[in-house]
């Protein structure tokens, strides 16, 4: 499936697994759509399998947890070894997601979480020995996940554009 291929219930039904994903069930969503809760499973199947839902992932205050330091690391490298270093970098304790970028020279964000400075700093120098030359390291205070608004909207472009 492609992305041309979604239709407007697949969009709102994208958009509803967004909002809460473990609190909405396929005839909440039937519900709101006005179809049978079989015909919501059978579309959540097919977009599981076609890889367009990647997976359900829980939301989590890192700071409530006991983890009160939350940073991205902007790395550079070099482009041949980017998607290998992208994923090495995956596998450091304490690293909770990397962003690959396809332009410019800042082309690797690593976002990790630490109980103490000591946590980020060996954090960094992991970084730091695979490879990936670190650029810049930026102490988030929060950050939020909302679901995209432009699944509700009859086409992206209208979305984003404010004046429509």
């Amino acid at each position: 499936m492609h992305e041309e291929q979604l239709d407007e219930i697949d969009r709102h039904i994208l958009y509803y697994l967004q909002q809460d994903a473990r609190g909405t069930s396929s005839s909440d969503i039937a519900e709101k759509l006005d179809l049978s809760p079989s015909t919501i499973r059978t579309r959540i199947d097919k977009l599981e399998r076609s890889g367009i839902i990647r997976g359900y992932h829980v939301d989590i205050d890192y700071d409530l947890a006991g983890y009160p330091l939350y940073t991205k690391i902007i790395c550079t490298a070099p482009v041949p070894e980017r998607d290998e270093l992208a994923n090495r970098a995956r596998k450091i304790r304490g690293v909770t997601a990397v962003r690959e970028i396809m332009t410019g020279e800042r082309n690797v964000y690593v976002n990790a979480i630490g109980k103490s400075h000591d946590d980020l700093n060996r954090i960094s120098a992991e970084i730091d020995n695979l490879g990936l030359h670190i650029v810049d390291e930026q102490l988030i205070r929060d950050e939020f996940v909302c679901p995209y608004h432009g699944f509700l909207d009859r086409g992206d472009e209208e979305a984003d554009d404010p004046s429509v």
